[in-house]
């Protein structure tokens, strides 16, 4: 049963960041462990590549008023919509905040959950898994691009070709390296979800972990305060919302069926923490900003599509049981 409640992976995110507040890494052993790190989430791509099936993309790339709705929401209307955050005053959203949640709306959706709740819904799954993954893939190119559009029109932040070099050699390339070898790996991967699974989370922490770390170093809780975080978990919910009812009202206006509104809903309102966090560690390394600013609306974010998510696809899943008995009933 679903619950409106923390999963494990957030409360794992919450020690992490507990872990860093109070035993940061620093000097030569934080150099070491951002290698280890790297490594881990070149892993995590590869994975996600061998793990997509090519008969999966063709299916879905056939279906492609459902993706080109989901990829506007995701590229076009979720940063529109970080910039019209941009006219909150500073006094009440602190500007490194703010790029926060700039870059949030820049991100590519998420491919567990996303495909998980479509299919606890009732929805169209292929399409799902065919949508989230190139969400993932366009991302990994379109959220630099934004990146360097948005944030440094205000003179906040641009994206060097270092960071682009970074971001293609640890993201793209192992996802490819994954694609190509998928004919030969890609049942092996799928068949060991679980025993794969300390990967895609244990590289994220990794991550976390360093970013907070050296965000601490920099003085990060004594720069926000309660208020600032309340306000970003305020932003996160309004944010969600509104896409939420963007997604799923506008689904049924373009005449999608309802198997199709549900992966629209999904994939188009869903934020990767899993690209998010490296991403931003490519970009923003080495920058006035503190990457654990940048992540940590984010994380937050994470935490609320999910358990709002939860509850919209078990109404849906609900919905599903209702028509399905009244069927039977009719039948007999």
């Amino acid at each position: 049963m679903l619950r409106f409640l923390p999963d494990r992976f957030t409360l794992m995110l919450v020690c992490t960041v507990v872990l860093a507040s109070v035993l940061p890494i620093h000097g030569i052993w934080a150099g070491y462990f951002s290698i280890a790190t790297n490594i881990a989430i070149g892993l995590l791509f590869f994975l996600h590549g061998a793990r997509l099936s090519r008969d999966v993309v063709i299916a879905g790339v056939l279906h492609w008023r459902l993706h080109l709705t989901i990829l506007l929401t995701t590229f076009a209307l979720f940063p529109i919509l970080g910039l019209m955050i941009g006219f909150i005053p500073e006094s009440i959203l602190p500007a490194p905040l703010y790029m926060g949640l700039l870059f949030l709306c820049t991100l590519p959706s998420t491919v567990q959950s996303s495909i998980a709740f479509t299919s606890i819904a009732g929805g169209n799954v292929p399409a799902a898994i065919c949508s989230a993954s190139g969400s993932n893939l366009f991302g990994i190119l379109l959220t630099p691009l934004l990146v360097g559009l948005l944030m440094s029109s205000d003179g906040s932040a641009g994206i060097s070709l270092d960071a682009v070099k970074t971001i293609v050699l640890q993201l793209l390339v192992p996802f490819l390296l994954g694609q190509l070898l998928q004919p030969y790996v890609g049942d092996w991967v799928r068949a060991r979800k679980k025993l794969l699974m300390p990967v895609d989370r244990g590289s994220i922490l990794m991550v976390v972990y360093l970013a907070f770390s050296e965000a601490v170093m920099e003085g990060i809780w004594h720069t926000f305060s309660l208020a600032d975080i309340a306000i970003v978990i305020v932003l996160d919910m309004v944010l969600l919302a509104f896409v939420l009812c963007f997604t799923m009202f506008g689904s049924r206006a373009l005449g999608f069926s309802k198997e199709d509104e549900i992966t629209i809903t999904f994939c188009g309102s869903k934020k990767s923490l899993a690209s998010g966090v490296p991403i931003a560690n490519a970009i923003f390394a080495g920058q006035s900003v503190s990457i654990g600013a940048i992540v940590l609306p984010i994380m937050l974010f994470h935490q609320i599509q999910l358990m709002t998510c939860a509850v919209i696809a078990q109404k849906y899943a609900d919905r599903l049981k209702r028509k399905q008995a009244e069927a039977a009933t009719a039948a007999a």
